[in-house]
């Protein structure tokens, strides 16, 4: 009997066991397919059964973090670091330090990136962490540059975003997952929202959004169709579509169906069947396509191969921003990599304006948390320049894409799945009061420590004063941690002072760039006064090296000179204040002989300061011998002349301080 039930115990185990397996290469498949809704219930259930492992929990964050729900997401992650850190693969470090700007956690988020930073040398995410540390100041700098309103009268519940201009600006058109009446509701299994769908809505002269329309059926499908642009003549669309061509539903050889973009001319009023662009496939995704202002350039976002965006293992490429040329004929050049604004992450949603600025959105580059929109100047070359974080209010901790701004009317929209909003995705409409760049701006920075402890000194005075005109521009108190910051001009000359009660000042000459960045400059201070009691040995106290003397000698040594005259320059100080002093051998003589000869030395150090002018009444002298040895070298222990010579000093112990404190 006992025998059977043992054999029960093992198949039942073994069934456990087994099922368990089940659930979890289900759950990778799931994962695999990135049908991350259906994952989520499946780690969800795993860990229920007490089972989460790195792996598990790892990819229940990753369901959440593809899915855009970072505060989600860094639950889980912070489950994942909790038991596992010193394990986890390096790219976690990343997408964690992301996840917690969706939290306002950015001191925490910050040590992830600078330990990312260690594993990722290669890596541009984690050079830009090492370039930038004040990247939440420079944000800053370009803050309050927009207002924003919710386009509330056409969001719905579901997803909104993906705006463009048509039709003059009269009209825009966007992307929407709203339920469309239709008896059969498609649903996408990455995040169990209805398929997207094209709409316009009329657009008046102060931006506002009304009357949403879905567009016809030669473009919308029955799976996604989203992120038009049009050519300024209204003829011509571009846009984003499943991989669904001539009704066929087209998969990769994992059996995800990717995403394509489509070209469509209007003729006599309607829009022609869409003819998938040549350089899509259906191994990778081309998407939310953007034509510059001279209509000879589309660019789009992609993983296809030469993307420097990656995961962990190759199943999950992040997306980049490319280009390819419009040919007179219609055709299309060799797709190009933007290589210097793309990261490892992911950039995505491109837009260009007419002054030839290009926005997208990446979670690569230094942002706020989430998906940021950034921007970059293309120059006559046709490469963006430097990458600027557009700052708040566009951007928040949580997804913010999709931007498209007139800059003639400065009026604009993007998209963003932020708090308050009416569905997931939410259109806003934004009006731009001010230029991206200010005049060129330079981030001042720094910490003022105590120059023998190192520790911050909190509530000192840093003051900023222009050279030329010894005008005093701007003053602060620094923080409890010491920190001060300044924003100043490019190409200046400043004085830079620190100063408080019982301090030392410290003063810096500093020339600001020619362009807009941010410098580090640290300030040192010191007490000005000595805090002592008596019978302290002011040598350690006045930073004085240690007053050595020649074996068997007592005269007073070049390098003693400059140490002996800190005490002089004390004493001065303090006139209230008395010195006595002693003198120590080393024990490589007779006894009587040492004590004799450090009697001498204390003698001579006495006579030098009495020569330099200290009244001999407050110097006494007393030779110790080696009755106060530092180390184990005493008679008959072997010992190296440096261990010896730790033994030949002078000590200098203050009285008098109280007399002195009366005075003062």
């Amino acid at each position: 009997m006992l025998k059977k039930l043992s054999i029960f115990i093992f198949l039942l185990t073994i069934s456990l066991v087994q099922a368990q397996n089940d659930k979890m290469e289900k759950g990778n498949k799931k994962y695999k397919s990135l049908a991350f809704i259906e994952a989520q219930g499946i780690y969800l259930k795993l860990v229920e059964d007490g089972y989460a492992s790195a792996e598990i929990l790892a990819k229940l964050g990753d369901t959440y973090y593809f899915n855009d729900d970072l505060t989600k997401a860094q639950e889980w992650y912070e489950k994942l670091f909790t038991s596992y850190e010193e394990t986890v693969n390096s790219e976690y470090f990343f997408r964690y330090a992301q996840s917690l700007k969706s939290v306002n956690k950015y001191s925490e988020s910050d040590r992830l990136m600078a330990k990312f930073n260690t594993f990722k040398g290669f890596d541009i995410r984690s050079k830009m962490y090492s370039d930038e540390p004040n990247y939440l100041e420079m944000i800053e700098l370009q803050s309050g540059r927009f207002i924003i309103e919710n386009s509330a009268n056409i969001n719905s519940v579901a997803s909104d975003f993906g705006p463009a201009f048509y039709k003059s600006n009269k009209q825009v058109v966007f992307a929407t997952a709203r339920d469309t009446g239709s008896l059969v509701r498609q649903r996408h299994t990455w995040n169990k929202q209805s398929f997207l769908q094209l709409f316009t809505a009329d657009v008046d002269e102060s931006g506002m959004l009304s009357n949403p329309k879905r567009m016809s059926n030669e473009i919308n499908t029955k799976y996604h169709e989203s992120t038009p642009v049009f050519t300024t003549d209204g003829m011509t669309m571009y846009f984003t579509r499943n991989n669904y061509d001539n009704g066929i539903y087209g998969k990769d050889k994992e059996g995800t169906n990717k995403l394509k973009i489509f070209r469509s001319y209007k003729k006599k009023g309607k829009w022609t069947l869409p003819v998938s662009l040549p350089f899509n496939n259906d191994e990778y995704s081309v998407a939310h396509p953007a034509l510059s202002p001279d209509e000879k350039k589309l660019y789009f976002s992609s993983d296809m191969p030469g993307s420097v965006g990656f995961d962990i293992d190759g199943k999950l490429t992040m997306s980049d921003i490319w280009e390819t040329d419009l040919l007179e004929d219609g055709t299309f050049s060799e797709p190009r990599n933007l290589k210097n604004i793309n990261t490892a992450g992911r950039e995505t949603f491109p837009f260009v304006s007419n002054s030839n600025v290009i926005y997208f959105a990446s979670s690569g580059h230094q942002g706020l948390g989430g998906l940021d929109v950034f921007s970059s100047s293309i120059n006559s070359d046709g490469y963006p320049g430097e990458v600027i974080n557009i700052g708040k209010p566009i951007n928040t901790p949580y997804d913010d894409f999709s931007f498209i701004v007139n800059d003639d009317t400065k009026i604009g929209y993007f998209s963003s799945n932020r708090p308050g909003g009416t569905g997931n995705d939410d259109m806003y409409r934004c009006i731009q009061i001010e230029d991206l760049r200010k005049p060129c701006e330079v981030l001042l920075t720094g910490t003022a420590t105590d120059k023998n402890t190192g520790e911050p000194v909190k509530g000192a005075t840093v003051i900023v004063t222009d050279v030329n005109s010894t005008m005093k521009l701007e003053e602060l108190e620094t923080s409890g941690d010491g920190n001060y910051t300044f924003k100043i001009e490019c190409g200046m000359q400043y004085l830079l002072r620190v100063e408080k009660e019982d301090y030392t000042t410290d003063e810096k000459f500093l020339k600001t760039p020619n362009e807009s960045g941010s410098i580090d400059v640290p300030l040192e201070m010191e007490h000005a006064l000595i805090s002592l009691v008596d019978g302290d040995d002011i040598g350690p106290l006045l930073d004085i090296k240690q007053i050595y003397f020649d074996f068997d000698r007592f005269n007073i040594r070049s390098d003693a000179e400059y140490e002996l005259a800190k005490i002089k320059a004390f004493m001065e100080l303090y006139p209230q204040t008395r010195v006595a002093i002693r003198s120590h051998t080393d024990s490589r003589a007779p006894d009587a002989y040492n004590m004799i000869l450090s009697d001498n030395r204390a003698q001579s150090t006495r006579n030098w300061l009495v020569s330099k002018g200290i009244e001999a009444s407050r110097i006494t002298a007393k030779g110790l011998g080696e009755t106060k040895l530092l180390n184990e070298c005493s008679n008959d222990v072997i010992c190296s002349k440096k261990e010896h010579q730790l033994n030949r000093r002078s000590e200098f112990i203050v009285s008098g301080i109280d007399k002195f404190k009366d005075c003062d």
